[in-house]
């Protein structure tokens, strides 16, 4: 897939909720049965627990309990009210993002489980040595057209305040658009790479955290005045188009000079108590506007 950095277009997108809906669940480790008496939250709720599938194995010790002990059985009817009512994850505009950043060490044992690549591995330098970067440009756009993955040429100009901005704000969050919401994704720069993953597996996981996306900028012809960009992402976790919102994204905050985007990277990075992802998202729509 052809990408050029010097005329980034973001994924149009269609102005949608701003956070995905959770299914929250409840785990019958004690189911209920109807009782003779009862509120209208009771009854509805033992109402949902006869289609438990396991609702026949347990309803000998269901109907017990009742009998033996019915402030018992009543006090573990609204437990599990209050537990199906509490959202699995917080609202959004209280999630804490702080995590992502104390400490760091997680994501970094992340990126080390990948050897360090280089372009002699993609291509024969020797017989690019003469050529000249708009040649090398046209051979890696060509090279990379029919397979999978992302690929780009950077001027070093542009790079320069890449790597720069990575060295100082190595961590960062952005939002992927998905059905009527976002997902957020945590990327980290380890000097010419960046390791993309899902919020949610990085919090979840950690280092064992599944990795999506993995950009890599090969320098070797710095001399030349461009940087050759690869970008190679799990086909299971995210698609192609995905892949390259996620690269514009990443481009936009790292190599651009608008002041608003650089100081969300210094808050996530120095006061991540105080970072709002719905900074991100607006800003997301505002490029998408701005694109049409």
């Amino acid at each position: 897939m052809k990408m050029n950095f010097g005329r980034m277009r973001l994924w149009c997108i269609i102005s949608r909720a701003c956070v995905p809906e959770d299914l929250c669940y409840t785990n019958f480790l004690r189911p209920v049965v109807a009782i003779r008496t009862m509120s209208t939250p009771q009854k509805n709720f033992e109402e949902e627990l006869v289609k438990n599938p396991y609702y026949e194995k347990y309803a000998k010790k269901i109907h017990d309990l009742q009998k033996t002990s019915p402030e018992d059985f009543q006090s573990r009817v609204e437990d599990c009210q209050k537990k199906k009512a509490k959202p699995k994850f917080g609202p959004a505009d209280e999630r804490d993002f702080s995590s992502v950043t104390q400490p760091k060490e997680a994501l970094r044992n992340l990126s080390k489980q990948h050897k360090t690549k280089v372009l002699s591995d993609v291509m024969k330098l020797d017989l690019i040595q003469d050529m000249s970067a708009e040649e090398i440009s046209k051979i890696w756009e060509t090279h990379f057209k029919d397979k999978d993955g992302i690929s780009a040429t950077i001027p070093v100009e542009v790079y320069k305040v890449i790597y720069e901005r990575g060295a100082k704000f190595p961590v960062f969050v952005l939002p992927l658009p998905r059905g009527q919401g976002y997902e957020f994704f945590l990327c980290q720069i380890e000097r010419d790479e960046v390791h993309f993953t899902s919020l949610i597996n990085y919090q979840a996981h950690k280092e064992n955290a599944p990795e999506c996306l993995t950009i890599v900028h090969y320098t070797e012809l710095e001399g030349k005045g461009i940087i050759l960009m690869r970008g190679e992402f799990n086909k299971d976790v995210i698609n192609a188009r995905e892949a390259l919102c996620l690269a514009n994204q990443f481009q936009l905050y790292y190599g651009n000079t608008d002041e608003k985007r650089l100081k969300l990277l210094e808050r996530l990075n120095c006061n991540p108590n105080d970072f709002k992802h719905m900074d991100l998202i607006a800003e997301l729509e505002c490029l998408s506007l701005e694109t049409k």
